[in-house]
């Protein structure tokens, strides 16, 4: 994401211009559009015309139009954004007061202008607009017969492409018909492997799988890559790292970020902390209660007691359309903040984030533990008794 201009006023109303590079910056920019927010972009309008003869016909021309938001949808796996609203800004093609869908387009500017900028949505911007934060991990998880190929940027996971062979048992006397299945898995994958990882880019690729999938699958893979002098493969060998996982679906992903040696691969990498941060609730969870608290209501009391070591929270929460509800978050995130604590905000995409949402996608980790907290909930659960 390219930042063009930043307007902001004390009061923290004012306008930014962004220009969206990739595919990852329209779900940054879905989360930074609220309902009510103007929008002013690049699209394409069906403009009826009548001729001197009285013919109508239409056309399509490209106009700028700024829109009062009124709905977003995000499609996850195209990377695609379209914003709905009515026209508040005079056009030629466009009455005032009339609805138009912009779809945002790679490489086009968009401003954005809000009431109000709190701090969440101004640190993705910086976020957004560092280039250190790209799709730097690949991982395929796999097991015999399943497949994925799937992109860890840090805000998402994106699934890539599945790959579905069906492999028949082995027989006694004569396997050449699960071998011949086997080997052509196999190939679909690594073909899969070559179409969608940018080498230039991603730094490691993770291999998960049960058993021994993973080290067949390698095995093949670079013997194929000798035999057809497959350069790309060859001079990136040394970013494959084998790794355990439970199954081939997307969800094993979450126990190969977990592995220690990927934690210390990619430790520099957002994707990485966020799994490390939800590893560490649940540990403290189990072994220490006292100190591990999630939903809101628990959350905002052991924050007033300055005791919140680590905050974990889901950026879904941030996209709520009550604006009172969505603040509350604001005002908790900054709080955290000025009391020294840490802030690990989980992307809904990412399958830590996905995890995170099932324990109503607030928790914290606390600097010591906070009893009374605890027994207030056990007294109130035992008076609705």
């Amino acid at each position: 994401m390219k930042l063009v201009r930043k307007d902001i006023e004390k009061d923290n109303a004012g306008q930014v211009t962004l220009v969206p590079e990739e595919p990852e910056d329209m779900w940054h920019t879905y989360n930074l559009v609220q309902v009510g927010d103007s929008l002013r972009a690049s699209t394409i309008r069906k403009v009826q015309t009548e001729s001197s003869t009285g013919s109508v016909g239409s056309n399509r021309v490209r106009t700028t139009l700024t829109l009062c938001v009124e709905s977003i949808d995000f499609d996850s796996q195209a990377c695609q954004l379209r914003v709905k609203g009515t026209n508040i800004q005079e056009n030629e093609y466009v009455k005032m007061g009339a609805y138009h869908t912009i779809e945002l387009e790679p490489n086009r500017q968009f401003t954005l202008a809000k009431k109000q900028w709190d701090s969440v949505v101004l640190e993705r911007i910086e976020q957004a607009c560092d280039p250190a934060w790209s799709a730097d991990v690949a991982a395929v998880v796999m097991q015999e017969g399943l497949a994925h190929i799937c992109l860890v940027t840090p805000s998402m996971t994106l699934t890539r492409a599945k790959v579905e062979v069906n492999i028949p048992r082995k027989r006694k006397g004569n396997c050449s018909q699960h071998d011949r299945a086997l080997e052509r898995f196999y190939e679909q994958v690594v073909q899969a492997v070559q179409r969608h990882v940018n080498f230039d880019v991603v730094k490691c690729v993770l291999v998960a799988s049960p058993g021994f999938v993973r080290e067949q699958f390698c095995d093949y893979m670079f013997q194929q890559a000798v035999k057809t002098d497959n350069k790309v493969l060859l001079e990136n060998r040394s970013k494959f790292l084998q790794v355990h996982a439970s199954s081939g679906h997307k969800y094993s992903l979450k126990e190969a970020l977990c592995d220690p040696s990927v934690a210390s691969r990619l430790s520099d990498t957002k994707a990485a902390g966020e799994v490390k941060a939800l590893d560490d609730f649940y540990k403290m969870l189990q072994h220490e209660p006292d100190r591990a608290f999630y939903g809101l209501k628990q959350v905002e009391k052991a924050n007033e007691a300055m005791a919140i070591d680590t905050l974990l929270i889901s950026d879904e929460l941030f996209r709520h359309q009550d604006v009172a509800t969505r603040s509350r978050y604001v005002k908790l995130v900054d709080s955290v903040k000025e009391n020294a604590g840490a802030v690990r905000i989980f992307s809904s995409l990412h399958v830590s984030g996905e995890q995170l949402s099932q324990l109503t996608g607030v928790a914290a980790i606390l600097r010591f533990p906070v009893p009374e907290l605890s027994d207030q909930e056990d007294d109130s659960s035992s008076e609705e008794d």
